[in-house]
């Protein structure tokens, strides 16, 4: 994970997952709406998860 997308991630989370496929910017997406923080979560949990 660099720098970078730890940056977009917290800036806008649905950019920070584009290339990890549509599911995955949906849902982070959707808890972006809904709140801010869990999409950053969201967004974090996904770009540290190494099988993807």
């Amino acid at each position: 994970m660099s720098v970078w997308r730890v940056i977009l991630s917290v800036l806008f989370p649905p950019l920070a997952v584009i290339d990890k496929g549509c599911g995955s910017v949906l849902i982070v997406l959707i808890l972006t709406v809904l709140g801010w923080i869990p999409g950053v979560i969201a967004a974090l949990i996904i770009l540290n998860n190494p099988n993807t």
